[in-house]
This record gives C-alpha cells, structure tokens and sequence, in this order.
C-alpha cells in the first residue's frame, strides 16, 4: 500500500525518493494526530498533548518518519486500529466494526506483521464492563471482532490479484527462527536482541523518554486504567514474539510497540508534571528541559549531521556506512544521462538487487539506459558492452577493492568512517570501463 500511495506523489516531487519521503512524514503526522486521539479517549486532554509532542521530539521517531520505508505508515494504520478497537469496545456498532477492519487490512496491504493487530485484538476486551443482563451486548462484541477480522483478511487477498504472492509466506524461513531451529536454545536469540533494544532505547528513545515510559506504566497499573493496561500489551505482544523469533533484528521492526509506549512516556511526563506543580517550579522547569535538550540534540544532528548522531551500531552501519547505504546516486544518474550525448551508454551495478541497482534505477527509469547487475567483478556481459558503449560501473569501494582492471576512475563519494576499527571505510564509486 506505501508503494500504491506513492504513485500520485510522483505528479508532485519529480525526485522519488522525496516522494517517499513525504509520504512517510505524512504517515508520521497521521500517527502523531492518532497518539493525541488515543491518549484522550484512555487518558486526559493534558496527557495527550504530551504524548503527541513527545512523539514528535524522540529521535527514533524523527529518524524513521523521514525515510522512504513502510514502517511509518504501518504505525498510522496500528494506532488508528487501536482507536477504533478500543471505541468498539467502549460503545459497540456495526460501523466501527467496519472502520475497524479497513485500518486493519490496510495495515496488512502495508506489511505483513500487521497480522499482530489481529492477534492482540480481543485484549482490548479487558477495558469491557460487565454489567448484568448485558451478555448479548458482549456476544455482539465477539461478532463485530470477528466481522473486522474477515474485512481484513477480505483487503489483504486483494494481493493475490498481484504476481508472487506465495512469496510473502515462502519467505518467513528467511527472517523467522521455526520452533525446531530453536529447540534446545529457547533464548536465543532472545537474550541477544535484548542486547540490541537495549540500545535502541537508549540512544533513539533517549533517557528522559524512557523513564517517563517506566514512570506511566507503573500510574497505569496503580490507577488500574484497563484500556491503558490492554494498550500496553498491544505493545508488549508483538515485541516479545519478535524479539524470540526472529533472525534478523532491526530496530524498525519495533517501530509500532515504540509509538505505542511513548502514550505512557506521556503519562508519567503529565503525573511529574503535577509533583513539580505542586512542589517547585524549578522542578517543573528541570523536568521540562531534561525532556527537550536530550532527543533535540540528537534530532538536531540527525537533520543536519547523520554521522555525527549517536546511533545505535547496526543503524549506524546499515544506514551510513555499510554496502546498504547508497549516496549522490541523483548526481551520479545525471552524469550517466550527460553522457548520452556522445553515444550510447550502458551502466553496470556492484549487486543484482537492493541499494544497487535499484538505488540507480530509480533515477534512470525513463532515461533508456541499460543498467546490468553484476558481482563484486565486472562481468563478461559488462565487458563486452564497453566494446560498443559508453559503460560506467558503479559500485561499493570496500566489495569491490582494487582487483577491477582496465576501469577509470570517475567518481568517489566517501561515506562515514565506521566506528568500529574492523569495519573497512567505503564510498560510492563511478568507474569508466574502458575497452579490452
């Protein structure tokens, strides 16, 4: 659905990787109004104004809402279904039941763990109030459950009417631990990705947010706020069952629990807010100012300065450093459309998928430009194009080495020095393969 939605955008922003970047900070705005929206209907007006700008202020939400990925607008659909679930149980009728399964099958049509949504459905139960002679009213509730539960499942088939839709369960062995591969190893991987949110927590959630988070969860259980209870296992569910079952671990796959846990960084934010009230404006100040300066250091340097952010390790190398992180590709596919002038051109990539060539494709889609994937070598298909062609090769420096022959260097796009000493230092670079 992120790449469906993406496709008017494009009349826009002529550049597709701003359009996909809009369209996430589109789905952040529409999860921001969503947190407000929650944080009102299960709490107070103050706690959700404060839940929504700590939404706004949190680094690991900035970071994600400003990249061309679907885990934004999955939160949008995840928050909105929350709404509406725990509406539905507060008042149920058959057109939020129905509003219900839309958000949830539009939250499958964007990715597939959406499928938790349905899951963690019936916990939202636990805010129902048992009344007497009411129990053809929670007899109604089952149904509409299970009436959202066949709209979204009716949106999500809409998939099959596209190719390599069996891909989408062929593939869970490539990101999921089965339960005999983890047989005799119950925590691990889960001892190890604990390892991993831990620093997600504490350099993209940022200390202030966390603690407010403990302090909201712990008011949540002493005032017995159900709905607040079932909210924080909407949360819990699905981050516990991921971070035991699969292999690979990043931290945007707990995007969604994350924006859900910040509604209790606004609770324990609004409960310290009245102690300092109450005791000392200094304190009020304090806390307001802790708040702030942390995440909006860190936002500061990831808008201006990504490298100079603290960023967890594995976000760090994925996004700046690593062969996953493609820079100047606009610049380099201007080049590559320049020189058609003197004759026909053919590029070749360093990969056959992913950041190269997709990266570049994306730019040269309409320029009739051959792109052809390789190795970590120029390939023979490469080779003889250059004998008639024009034919660059754009590649990662540290896969690539120094082993290419009869190639000119073009163009070199350093990326950021890894931090970790073993990792080699790597750039984009832009050779001219010259004719044998």
């Amino acid at each position: 659905l992120f790449m469906w939605t993406m496709v008017p955008i494009f009349k826009i922003f002529s550049d597709p990787l701003v359009a996909g970047r809009i369209l996430s900070v589109v789905s952040g705005f529409m999860t921001m109004v969503g947190i407000f929206m929650l944080a009102l209907k299960i709490f107070n007006p103050r706690t959700a104004f404060l839940s929504a700008f700590i939404y706004t202020i949190v680094p690991y939400t900035l970071f994600f809402d400003r990249l061309a990925l679907v885990d934004s607008m999955l939160c949008a659909f995840t928050i909105w279904a929350i709404y509406f679930a725990i509406w539905l149980v507060q008042l149920p009728r058959l057109d939020k039941s129905m509003i219900l399964g839309f958000l949830l099958g539009g939250a499958l049509l964007v990715k597939t763990p959406a499928i938790f949504n349905l899951l963690v459905l019936p916990i939202t139960g636990l805010g129902y109030k048992i009344k007497k002679n009411q129990r053809k009213t929670f007899l109604k509730l089952l149904l509409y459950w299970a009436f959202s539960t066949v709209i979204a499942f009716g949106i999500y088939n809409l998939l099959k009417l596209g190719p390599n839709f069996q891909m989408l369960s062929s593939r869970n062995s490539d990101y999921i631990f089965s339960l005999s591969e983890l047989s005799g190893r119950p925590l691990d991987p889960f001892i190890p990705h604990l390892r991993d949110m831990k620093e997600w927590f504490a350099k993209l959630v940022t200390f202030p947010a966390w603690f407010f988070i403990v302090v909201g969860i712990i008011a949540t259980f002493l005032r017995r706020y159900k709905f607040g209870i079932a909210l924080l296992l909407w949360a819990l569910v699905p981050m516990l069952i991921q971070t035991a079952l699969l292999k690979t671990f990043t931290a945007r796959y707990q995007l969604p629990s994350v924006v859900i846990l910040l509604i209790f960084a606004g609770v324990g934010f609004d409960l310290l807010l009245n102690f300092g009230k109450r005791y000392s404006k200094l304190i009020l100040g304090a806390l307001l100012l802790l708040t702030s300066v942390v995440p909006l250091w860190t936002d500061y340097l990831l808008v201006t300065k990504p490298e100079n952010a603290d960023l967890p390790r594995n976000e760090r190398r994925g996004y700046l450093e690593d062969w996953t992180a493609g820079y100047n590709f606009k610049q380099i596919a201007q080049f590559l459309i320049d020189q058609k002038k003197n004759g026909p051109v053919v590029v070749g990539t360093e990969g056959f998928f992913g950041t190269l060539p997709d990266g570049l494709q994306i730019y040269l889609d309409k320029a009739e430009i051959p792109i052809i994937g390789s190795g970590a070598t120029i390939s023979a298909q490469i080779r003889e194009a250059a004998k008639n062609n024009n034919t660059y090769f754009v590649a990662n420096s540290a896969r690539v080495g120094n082993n290419l022959k009869d190639v000119k260097l073009i163009m070199k796009f350093e990326k950021p020095k890894p931090l970790v000493p073993s990792y080699k230092e790597d750039a984009i670079v832009v050779y001219q393969v010259l004719p044998e």
